[in-house]
C-alpha cells in the first residue's frame, strides 16, 4: 500500500507504542480531569526529551554503523519514539501508584460522590470520546497522506532510491522537529477542558473567556518564535543535530511554517472541546486533510517543488483547520484578544530574537566552530527573546495571576511595576 518496503522494520520499532500509548491516554485523561495538570506535564516533558535524545543518538549510532542507511535509521527513529512511551508510561504509573490511596480516600469521603449506572457512564463517556477520537484518527489520517502520496508523487521525476530519501528527510527530520513546539503547548491545551467544563457548568462565562485569551495567548508567544527560530537556523539545526545526514534545510523552512498554525489550532481545538463544541475540530479537520490530500497529489509531483509541496500542504492543512475552529469559537465566545497584546508585542519580540540570535551568528561564526556559533546563537535568541516579552510588558497584571505560582509572579510585577 505504502510502496516502501523498507518501512517495514520501521513499523517494527513503532509497533510497541501502541500498547503504552492506549495506557498514557487514560492515565492523563484520569488526571487531566480531576485539573492535576503535574501528572501531564511532567510525563510529556519526559516523553518529548527522552524522544529528542534518543532520536539524535539512536540516528547517529545507526548512521555511522550503517554508512548512512535511509531504512535503519528511520526505524532507529522510531524506536526511539517507542522508548520514550515507555518512559512516559513508567513515570505516569509510579505517579498513579503513589498517590492511589490518597485518591480513593478522597473519593469515598466526596460528598459529591455519585453512584451512576454503567450503561449512562459507558454512554456519556462515548459521547465525549469518539469524537475527541475522530480528530485523533484524523490526525493519524493526515500523517499518512504523506507516506501514500510523496514517494508516488516523487517517483514521477526521481529515482526509488531518491525519492524513499526525500520522504525520509520530510518525514524523519522535518516533522520530527517541527512537532517539539506542540509538547511545550499541549499542557495549556489540555488543561483548558477540564478548566473551562467547570467554568461554564457554573455559568461564570468572563473566566471562559479570560482562560481562552490566555490560552492563546501563551500559545502565541510558543509558537512564533519556534517557527520564525527553525525558519533561520533551519540549516544549522540540521548540521547540528544530524552532522552525517544534515540534507534538507529548505524542507524544514516549509514544515516550520506549520508550526504556528498548529499549536494555536491545538489550544482552539481544546477551547472548543472545553465549551462542548467537540464535533468542531473534527469537522475543521476533515476539511483541513482533504485540501491537504488536494496539495500533496498536485504540487509533489512538480519536479520544481517535491517533496517540499507536502510541507506546504502540511501548513496548509492546519492553517484552514485552525482558520474553522476560531471562527466558531469566536461566534460561541467573545474573546478579549487585543491586537497590540496578541500580534503586535509577540510579532515584535520575534522579530527583536530573530535580528539579534542571527546577527550573533555571523559575527561569532568566523571565529568558532558552526556548531558552536549555533549553539551560542539559539541561547541568546532565547534571552533576547524573554527580555523582549517583558520589556514590551505582554503579560498584564491579570495574566501574570493566571501564571504558575501566580502569587510570587505578581509581588514580583508590583515590585518592578512599583504599584
Amino acid at each position: 500500500m505504502l510502496l516502501i518496503p523498507e518501512a517495514e522494520l520501521t513499523l517494527v520499532a513503532l509497533s510497541p507504542s501502541i500498547f503504552f500509548v492506549s495506557i498514557i491516554s487514560v492515565f492523563r485523561g484520569y488526571f487531566n480531569g480531576r485539573q492535576d495538570m503535574k501528572a501531564t506535564a511532567n510525563s510529556q516533558t519526559i516523553e518529548q526529551l527522552f524522544k529528542t535524545i534518543f532520536t539524535i543518538v539512536i540516528v547517529e549510532v545507526v548512521a555511522i554503523y550503517s554508512k548512512v542507511n535511509t531504512s535503519l535509521m528511520a526505524a532507529g527513529a522510531n524506536l526511539a519514539t517507542t522508548i520514550a512511551t515507555i518512559g512516559s508510561f513508567s513515570y505516569l504509573y509510579l505517579f498513579y501508584k503513589i498517590r492511589r490511596k490518597d485518591l480513593s480516600k478522597e473519593i469515598i469521603s466526596s460528598k459529591n460522590y455519585e453512584t451512576k449506572s454503567i450503561l449512562k457512564t459507558i454512554k456519556k463517556v462515548l459521547g465525549v470520546s469518539i469524537p475527541m477520537s475522530l480528530s485523533a484518527i484524523l490526525t493519524s489520517i493526515n500523517i499518512n497522506i504523506d507516506s501514500t502520496t510523496v514517494k508516488r508523487g516523487l517517483q514521477k521525476f526521481l529515482t526509488e532510491g531518491e525519492a524513499l530519501k526525500q520522504y525520509g528527510i520530510l518525514s524523519g527530520k522535518a516533522e520530527t522537529l517541527t512537532a517539539l513546539p506542540l509538547s511545550f503547548n499541549i499542557a495549556f491545551a489540555t488543561a483548558l477542558v477540564p478548566a473551562l467544563t467547570e467554568a461554564k457548568t457554573k455559568g461564570n462565562i468572563e473566566t471562559v473567556k479570560k482562560r481562552i485569551s490566555f490560552s492563546l495567548l501563551i500559545t502565541m508567544l510558543i509558537g512564533l518564535p519556534c517557527m520564525v527560530g527553525m525558519f533561520i537556523f533551519a540549516k544549522q539545526i540540521l548540521n547540528l543535530i544530524f552532522p552525517n545526514a544534515a540534507e534538507g534545510a529548505f524542507i524544514l523552512q516549509i514544515c516550520s511554517l506549520s508550526i504556528i498554525f498548529n499549536v494555536l489550532e491545538q489550544t482552539v481545538n481544546g477551547a472548543l472541546q472545553g465549551i462542548g463544541k467537540i464535533m468542531t475540530p473534527a469537522i475543521a479537520l476533515i476539511i483541513g486533510v482533504a485540501v491537504k490530500f488536494i496539495l500533496n497529489i498536485v504540487l509533489v509531483q512538480n519536479p520544481r517543488i517535491g517533496a517540499s509541496g507536502a510541507a506546504f500542504a502540511t501548513a496548509s492543512c492546519h492553517a484552514i483547520a485552525f482558520c474553522i475552529g476560531f471562527k466558531v469559537l469566536q461566534k460561541n465566545i467573545d474573546l478579549n484578544l487585543k491586537f497590540s497584546s496578541f500580534i503586535l508585542k509577540p510579532f515584535t519580540a520575534t522579530a527583536m530574537m530573530a535580528i539579534c540570535s542571527y546577527t550573533t551568528y555571523l559575527l561569532i561564526c568566523s571565529i568558532t566552530s558552526e556548531k558552536m556559533a549555533t549553539i551560542i546563537s539559539i541561547l541568546i535568541a532565547i534571552i533576547i527573546y524573554i527580555i523582549a516579552v517583558i520589556v514590551l510588558k505582554v503579560f498584564t497584571k491579570e495574566d501574570i495571576l493566571m501564571l504558575p505560582m501566580r502569587r510570587k509572579n505578581i509581588q514580583n510585577f508590583k515590585k518592578n511595576s512599583n504599584i
